[in-house]
C-alpha cells in the first residue's frame, strides 16, 4: 500500500501518493473539524452528501458508517421485511451478505456471467422460474420457504451489472433492485430501457456505497453511503442510522448507530473532486493493460468491458493457470497481487449452514479458482505496467488457459 520506492517494484494499490498531494486539503478538514468540534453530523456531512447525490445523478445521499449498514439499511428501508429472501451472487466480499442478514432477511445465490463477473439475468430468470414458486401472487423460494423481496446486484471491480435485464425480471416478478455499488464509484451502463446512460447508484430503488480506504472514493477510515430517489425511503435510512431518530430524543423506529463522522465527510468531499480524474486515469491504465497483454501473447484472459459499460476498474482482474506460481513469481519480482475473492460465498465456513457445496455455481467457482487482480491505481505509469507485463510474459510462458487473451 506504500508509494513505489523501488525502480523494479510495482505495489498493489498506492494510497500514500494521493494523500501526500492533497495533504493541505487534507489537513485543512482536520483543523476545521478540531476547532468547531463538530464531530457527528452537521455542515460537512450535509455538504458531502449533495455532493456525491449530485455526482450519482440522484436525489439524495444518506452517509453512513460503513458499505456494510449501507446494504442493511438500503434493504430495510425497501421493504425487505425479515425472513424474505434477497438474491445476490456467491463471488463477492461477505459484508453483501452479512447486509442481507443483519436486515434479518435470507441470502439465496445466483450465478454469474463468466465474462464480466457481474449477475447473470437469465441465472436470475432461472432461480425464479426453477426455484422459486408463486403462492397466493408471492414468489417463494422452494430452498428455504420464505417470500422473495429483493435483488441485490453486486457492481463487481468497478462494472455494473447488466441492470436492464435485472431489471426487468425483478419487475415482472414484483421483486425490488437495491444495487450494490460499493466498487463502482463513478461507473455509468448505457440503458437502453432509459435510453441514455446512467450512473451507478441511479437505477435502483436504492444503492449501498463503500468509502472503505482502498476505493476508487476512499475514507481515512470507515464510512458508507445510500443513495435514492425516492424521499421517504431516505429519510427512513437518515431514521435508521441515527437510532430510529426523526428529531433529537423522539424515537419512531429502533435503529442502529450507523452514522458518517463528520471529519470522514470533510475528506471525502475533498478526493470527491479528484474522483473523475482518478477514474479516467484508471480507464487509461486498464487500456494500456488491454493493449501490452494482448500484445504480448500473455497467457491470461483479460477483462471484458462490454459496449454499454464504462467501467471504473476498481480491481484489474485476469484469469491464469496456476495462479499460486504465478502470485509467487510476480511477488518474487516485487509486484503487488491480490485475489478478489478466492472462495465463493456459497463454500465459506460461516455458510456451511446453506449445504451448498462445489457444483452449486459452477462459473463463480470456476472463476474463483482463476483469477488475479493485478497493480491497479490513478498513479500507476505506464513503466510500472511495462515491467508487470514483462514479469506476466515470463510467468506464463509454457502455460496455457482455455480464452487466453479474450477481451
Amino acid at each position: 500500500m506504500a508509494g513505489n520506492t523501488s525502480t523494479n517494484a510495482v505495489p498493489f494499490l498506492d494510497l500514500v501518493t494521493p494523500h501526500r498531494e492533497l495533504r493541505e486539503e487534507l489537513n485543512a478538514v482536520f483543523t476545521k473539524v478540531m476547532d468547531t468540534a463538530g464531530f457527528i453530523g452537521g455542515p460537512m456531512v450535509e455538504n458531502f452528501e449533495r455532493e456525491f447525490a449530485a455526482f450519482c445523478n440522484t436525489n439524495h445521499c444518506i452517509g453512513l458508517s460503513s458499505g456494510t449498514d449501507a446494504v442493511r439499511f438500503a434493504l430495510m428501508a425497501g421493504g425487505v421485511k425479515p425472513g424474505e429472501v434477497v438474491v445476490t451472487v456467491a463471488n463477492t466480499f461477505i459484508a453483501t451478505t452479512e447486509g442481507i442478514t443483519q436486515a434479518g432477511a435470507v441470502a439465496e445465490f445466483v450465478d454469474i456471467d463468466e465474462r464480466t463477473y457481474n449477475m447473470d439475468p437469465k441465472a436470475l430468470r432461472d432461480y425464479l422460474e426453477n426455484r422459486c414458486e408463486l403462492i397466493e401472487g408471492k414468489v417463494v423460494s422452494r430452498r428455504s420457504g420464505q417470500v422473495v423481496s429483493a435483488v441485490l446486484p453486486v457492481h463487481l471491480y468497478g462494472q455494473m451489472a447488466d441492470m436492464d435485464g435485472i431489471c426487468e425480471v425483478a419487475e415482472q416478478y414484483g421483486l425490488i433492485v437495491v444495487e450494490h455499488a460499493c466498487q463502482a464509484h463513478g461507473a455509468e451502463y448505457f440503458s437502453e430501457r432509459r435510453g441514455r446512460w446512467v450512473k451507478a447508484g441511479s437505477v435502483g430503488v436504492a444503492a449501498a456505497f463503500s468509502f472503505y480506504p482502498g476505493k476508487n472514493l476512499g475514507a481515512c477510515g470507515e464510512a458508507g453511503a445510500c443513495t435514492t430517489n425516492d424521499a421517504k425511503m431516505a429519510a427512513q435510512i437518515r431514521m435508521l442510522r441515527d437510532h430510529g431518530q426523526a428529531k433529537k430524543y423522539y424515537h419512531d423506529v429502533e435503529g442502529y448507530n450507523g452514522r458518517l463522522d463528520a471529519l470522514q465527510a470533510g475528506l471525502l468531499s475533498v478526493k470527491l473532486k479528484h474522483l473523475a480524474e482518478w477514474n479516467t486515469k484508471r480507464r487509461e491504465a486498464a487500456g494500456r493493460y488491454h493493449q501490452m497483454l494482448k500484445e504480448s501473447g500473455a497467457a491470461v484472459v483479460l477483462p471484458f468491458e462490454p459496449t454499454n459499460s464504462r467501467g471504473v476498474y476498481h480491481l484489474y482482474v485476469v484469469q491464469v493457470a496456476e495462479r499460486e506460481t504465478f502470485q509467487a513469481e510476480l511477488a518474487r519480482c516485487g509486484i503487488g497481487t491480490g485475489i478478489h475473492y478466492p472462495i465463493p460465498l456459497h463454500l465459506q465456513n460461516a455458510y456451511a449452514s446453506m449445504n451448498l457445496g462445489r457444483g452449486s455455481f459452477p462459473i463463480s467457482e470456476k472463476a474463483a479458482d482463476r483469477i488475479v487482480s493485478l497493480p491497479m491505481f490513478p498513479g500507476l505509469t505506464e513503466e510500472d505496467q511495462k515491467r508487470v507485463v514483462e514479469v506476466v510474459v515470463r510467468s506464463t510462458q509454457a502455460k496455457s488457459i482455455a480464452g487466453a487473451v479474450t477481451v
